[in-house]
């Protein structure tokens, strides 16, 4: 039935706002450690805050170093 046109999905066809999810990311990861400064006692805390800013940044710089090399489109 689609005859020539390629089969995709109804979510490739919306454009994605790439450079605003960066930068919610960067900033969201700045809050995680902001949030350091706290009246809390223990480390667990910070580490979970740290751990999180860390993987978020992770991926944002991954997502750029993929797109960059042409494998993520």
């Amino acid at each position: 039935m689609a005859g020539s046109e390629p089969v995709t999905s109804p979510d490739q066809h919306k454009p994605g706002h790439r450079k605003s999810g960066r930068i919610g990311a960067v900033v969201t990861a700045l809050a995680l450690l902001a949030m350091i400064c706290g009246n809390h006692e223990g480390r667990v805390e910070d580490i979970w805050l740290v751990g999180l800013a860390v993987l978020l940044l992770v991926i944002v710089v991954g997502d750029a170093v993929l797109r960059r090399n042409g494998l993520r489109s």
